[in-house]
């Protein structure tokens, strides 16, 4: 009965994990094993080694602190995919692991060819984990603190210019496309922004509209008079009762998805002979024009909807003919 009652107290605590602080869970567990204390029931069955449940209460914890801080359901799927891989590759609790342990299960993804960001995105989660655990005394001192942030190549990412952008709205052979492709140059927002625009959230007097973002963050973007002439047209086509503003072309006109908008946007762009068109490459066409015509930083930040400054930077890339220009300019 003892390991039936181990059983019993780690489920309840697993389960009620979500809705109680570290130290509540700490109160909680106190209080269950003084219960059972009680019983005077010894099990007959032979001793096993119990599951240990404190790893899993840490791992759930600090899962559930993501969510209160408005991480994604998508992003709570990647950090609990990435921690398992951690456990099971190192064989050990999270409680238990050393900064060794966790350097060589790097290395070892490294070896077997995942790429450098992919593996500084993993130390960047472990990173979290650990220390979170040390802020509520999971742990004493978090292992992953003396792993370095991994080096990556810095490349210039392509932008579209003048031309391109002329030539993408050449190759639309529909009033969506073409709608589609103006609201992602003059707004700047995520594609997967755009597919949970409904009808409704567009101000066409204003030239504006609402857009959930990470974390289900609300934020308002503008569009410019094209855009704006060109929804119009597109929406005037629209005889279904969907409410999402881009739907697919077909019926039963459904809600496009981040995969369909960017199958359509590759399909354009091959088409017109532009290679590796992605719906991303006008988010950083929006911010790089925006910035190189003078538009303060903080200002295209907040349009990205950006929660740190070095993001946005990362996103505008300077032209070169602008910087050749400036030498001239300032440098005699």
């Amino acid at each position: 009965m003892k390991l039936k009652n181990e059983n019993l107290k780690r489920e309840i605590l697993q389960k009620m994990a979500p809705h109680l602080t570290v130290r509540q869970l700490g109160k909680l567990e106190s209080v269950i094993s003084a219960v059972l204390a009680t019983y005077d029931c010894q099990s007959e069955e032979p001793s096993a080694k119990p599951e240990p449940h404190a790893d899993i209460d840490m791992v759930e914890a600090f899962l559930s602190a993501k969510r209160v801080e408005g991480c994604s359901e998508k992003t709570i799927a990647y950090y609990q995919s990435a921690i398992r891989k951690l456990v099971t590759c190192v064989g050990k609790d999270v409680g238990d692991m050393s900064t060794d342990d966790i350097r060589q299960f790097l290395a070892t993804q490294q070896l077997r060819g995942l790429g450098m960001v992919s593996i500084d995105n993993l130390r960047r989660i472990f990173s979290s984990l650990f220390s979170w655990l040390e802020d509520e005394d999971y742990i004493t001192k978090s292992p992953a603190r003396r792993i370095r942030r991994v080096r990556t190549a810095i490349r210039v990412k392509e932008v579209l210019s003048d031309e391109h952008i002329e030539v993408l709205r050449d190759g639309c052979l529909n009033a969506r496309d073409l709608a589609m492709v103006d609201i992602l140059l003059s707004t700047g927002m995520r594609v997967g922004e755009l597919v949970k625009i409904n009808r409704q959230d567009v101000d066409f007097a204003g030239r504006r509209c609402i857009v959930f973002g990470k974390g289900n963050k609300e934020r308002e973007v503008y569009f410019n008079a094209r855009t704006k002439i060109h929804l119009e047209r597109y929406l005037a086509t629209r005889t279904d009762t969907c409410p999402a503003l881009f739907v697919s072309l077909s019926a039963p006109h459904t809600r496009l998805t981040v995969s369909g908008v960017e199958i359509r946007m590759r399909t354009i762009g091959r088409l017109m002979g532009l290679k590796h068109l992605h719906p991303h490459k006008f988010r950083r066409t929006f911010a790089t024009m925006a910035i190189e015509r003078g538009m303060p930083i903080e200002q295209v930040q907040h349009l990205l909807g950006h929660v740190k400054i070095d993001t946005t930077l990362h996103y505008a890339m300077v032209n070169q003919t602008n910087v050749r220009n400036a030498h001239r300019k300032y440098i005699v």
